[in-house]
């Protein structure tokens, strides 16, 4: 399967990658994109409400997106992967949250090297579609109303995962960005590693490949100039209350995306 490319340290989406057809005679339209896409969920779906969407059915529901991203134009580049591998125990990953592509994706990076889940919104696990996918995986479920008691499941619910070893990705900004905004970043996931005493390890994306729509925001636009990139950073020890960790962890994700930037400016 294509995860086995996930294996070494970096991933590339080859030159020559073919793109879908459909997707060729749709000038540049995103319909093929979210048919396939859709398909793809009701078939998990599907599985998920026979109580059978286990973890490599998760992860081949996110390398089948990753393939029709891929098969849509999108241009995948992934390096750091050797530090999703570097220790035994369970880990804390922190990333920014730029779009929906993120949330496919990651699974079927993460879990082929280490158990995993996610700390979500409430709305993923009751939406008709997602919901029942989500469910499965059993993640930690906050409601983005009440900061206070957001705060406390997560705390809580962390500590129980990582003491039996499932790693936990967080998002500490309040909403999708393009934009990364340090003073939205908080330190909902230095916290969850101290607490238990596990490394975190920063993520750095760029995924405004995949818009966030005007109706609805897990489906917008394509945009098939815009390469993908996944950076994962060397595990951190917390220390403390985890500030200068913190603050490790925004500069390597303004670091890259400066970087990336930068590289769409040379046109390199």
């Amino acid at each position: 399967m294509l995860y086995n490319h996930f294996q070494g340290n970096t991933y590339e989406t080859p030159e020559d990658m073919p793109r879908f057809i459909s997707d060729k005679l749709a000038f540049n339209s995103r319909v093929p994109f979210v048919a396939k896409f859709v398909n793809v969920l009701i078939r998990a779906r599907k599985v998920a409400l026979k109580g059978e969407y286990d973890t490599q059915q998760w992860i081949k529901s996110s390398v089948d997106i990753l393939k029709i991203i891929e098969g849509c134009g999108g241009k995948f580049h992934i390096n750091g992967l050797e530090n999703i591998r570097k220790d035994e125990g369970p880990v804390v990953f922190i990333s920014n949250h730029m779009s929906t592509l993120e949330t496919m994706i990651l699974p079927g990076i993460i879990a082929p090297n280490r158990p995993v889940t996610f700390v979500v919104k409430d709305s993923l696990v009751t939406h008709p579609i997602f919901g029942p996918i989500m469910r499965a995986r059993e993640p930690i479920v906050v409601s983005r109303k009440n900061s206070r008691e957001d705060l406390k499941i997560v705390l809580n619910e962390s500590q129980k995962l990582l003491k039996e070893g499932i790693s936990i990705v967080i998002f500490p900004q309040s909403t999708r960005s393009v934009q990364f905004n340090e003073k939205e970043f908080n330190t909902l996931g230095v916290k969850v590693a101290a607490k238990a005493g596990v490394k975190a390890v920063p993520i750095a994306l760029k995924t405004d490949f995949w818009g966030n729509g005007k109706l609805i925001k897990d489906i917008g636009r394509l945009d098939r100039k815009q390469p993908i990139y996944f950076e994962f950073g060397e595990p951190l020890s917390i220390t403390g209350t985890g500030k200068q960790e913190q603050q490790q962890i925004i500069a390597f994700i303004k670091e890259h995306l400066q970087k990336w930037d930068s590289l769409m400016v040379n046109g390199d």
